[in-house]
């Protein structure tokens, strides 16, 4: 294959088909790649982002796992590195540990031999807003959106150089909405003004996609971007690449349909309820019948065997806030969860082994567990359903030599009627 233009590292698997889709819109050819790859990808594409399953794990961990695959991005001529986290801009939060956004930010500044970087979530598209450096999910600052309550990953700041900076050595700054509105220059000379003054790391306001695309050209020929994927929408010109419809072609899609989802965001709620209200069948999981022993699994998978041959099924763990609470407090934060994921990939791998063809997976931790149960390795990424979500095609060992179309979605994004209308694209 050629030389990619752009190497990124996403730390979940749901923000790396995120930022693949805005770079796919955007006119690049985008393959994700699940984990680092052994070798080079054999394909002709612009941008390669690799995924991994590091928003949740131990810092240090998180920082070994983004290396591991800095050097293979740079084994594959990528001109420049892109950090990608959420955004909602949560990570690692337990005890005296306080994220690994900065630490993983710093690692690849070193490794790349760079003293600046940028930081900003903002996703317009998605109504996340960055306002004097404060982080907005529409219209409340983020630690007021139900994020306060997250059951791994709680944000009780929106103030992102405040917690930016608990998280990293080096001096964090803020490039602010007036400097963004008068375009490049003053961008540029916002930064050399920050570099001067000893700062490494700069949170960028950004309200609209405007500003987004004034962003991207003064971060041409920066070693390293870090950001959610709103910031995609304005480096692809960078390379000399305009949008194209070509870049999101998928096969056509066949098969069996089904959603999984673990995610317990308000959007993704809202989402299953929508479902169920429609008419469709949907069945719970019972996180507590899982630790007795029962296989919930196998239940599922029988329940599921006659009804995925007249339309969609759901098979969710969502619940909210309170009563997840309330597992967390008999079974413990990490199992609760790491239980949960582990039965509803194994439904995944059994509905695509029964014949469904194409899944929707809500939830990062969740998408994580089912790509890895399903043994995917990369994903070609395909046109947009929502802001965000795209669809993908994949190979696994479980559709028995066929194409299978994947969208893995974060769990809060997505219209209230996402889970029909991502079915409905595709037919």
């Amino acid at each position: 294959m050629g030389k990619i233009v752009l190497g990124c590292i996403a730390d979940d698997f749901t923000g790396a088909s995120d930022l693949a889709n805005n770079l796919v819109r955007a006119g690049m050819r985008v393959v994700q790649t699940i984990g680092v790859p052994d070798g080079p990808l054999g394909a002709e594409v612009d941008a390669v982002v690799v995924a991994l399953k590091s928003r949740t794990i131990a810092p240090a961990e998180a920082v070994a796992q983004s290396l591991a695959a800095l050097q293979w991005l740079q084994g594959q001529g990528a001109q420049q590195i892109y950090f990608k986290y959420c955004s909602t801009f949560d990570s690692t939060f337990s005890g005296e540990i306080r994220g690994n956004i900065g630490p993983v930010t710093e690692a690849l500044m070193e490794a790349l031999n760079t003293d600046f970087t940028i930081a900003t979530p903002a996703f317009p598209d998605n109504q996340r807003t960055v306002f004097k450096g404060y982080l907005f999910a529409g219209d409340v600052l983020l630690n007021e959106s139900g994020m306060q309550n997250h059951p791994l990953t709680p944000m009780t700041d929106a103030n992102l150089v405040r917690v930016l900076q608990a998280q990293t050595r080096r001096k964090v700054g803020l490039i602010d909405y007036r400097v963004m509105a008068r375009g490049e220059a003053a961008i540029r000379a916002r930064i050399d003004q920050l570099r001067a003054e000893g700062v490494g790391v700069a949170v960028v306001d950004a309200l609209s996609n405007d500003d987004l695309l004034r962003l991207g050209p003064a971060l041409k020929g920066m070693p390293l971007v870090t950001a959610g994927s709103g910031v995609a929408i304005g480096l692809p010109p960078n390379f000399g690449i305009s949008p194209s419809s070509r870049a999101s072609e998928l096969p056509a899609a066949r098969g069996l349909q089904a959603v999984v989802s673990g995610s317990c965001s308000l959007a993704t709620n809202r989402q299953v309820l929508d479902f169920i209200k429609a008419g469709r069948p949907a069945l719970a999981i019972e996180p507590l019948r899982i630790a007795a022993g029962v296989d919930v699994a196998a239940e599922a998978l029988a329940w599921a065997a006659p009804l995925i041959q007249q339309g969609p099924v759901l098979v969710y763990s969502t619940a909210d806030s309170n009563a997840v609470k309330s597992v967390q407090g008999r079974l413990g934060v990490e199992e609760a969860g790491a239980m949960v994921e582990r039965t509803i990939a194994a439904i995944a791998r059994g509905l695509v082994e029964r014949g469904v063809r194409q899944l929707v997976v809500a939830g990062g931790e969740t998408s994580g567990a089912c790509v890895q149960a399903l043994n995917i390795t990369q994903l070609q990424i395909g046109p947009q359903i929502d802001p965000g979500v795209p669809w993908c095609h994949a190979l696994s060992d479980a559709a028995a030599g066929q194409g299978l179309h994947l969208t893995l979605k974060s769990g809060n994004f997505g219209s209230d009627d996402f889970f029909s209308k991502a079915f409905t694209m595709l037919k």
